[in-house]
């Protein structure tokens, strides 16, 4: 019985980690062309600058987060 709990327990975590797993936003900004964009993966710093140096739990927060800084309005 307690062998069985624990599977299913087990089997529970395992199914259910990628949810766990979300995924993170950065505003950053490419060094290059110098215009500001949402990407899914940390800002190594050289190419693509972290500008926040904060995360969004969705696209849409990170976007919003984006149109509200001054230095990357459209000029």
């Amino acid at each position: 019985m307690v062998r069985t709990l624990a599977i299913a327990i087990l089997a529970t975590g395992i199914v259910s980690l990628p949810a766990m797993a979300a995924e993170k936003y950065w505003v950053a900004r490419d060094a290059v062309s110098k215009q500001c964009e949402i990407v899914p993966k940390k800002p190594d710093g050289t190419l693509v600058i972290d500008l926040d140096k904060k995360t969004y739990a969705s696209e849409g927060e990170a976007r919003k987060a984006m149109e509200a800084r001054a230095d990357c309005k459209n000029k």
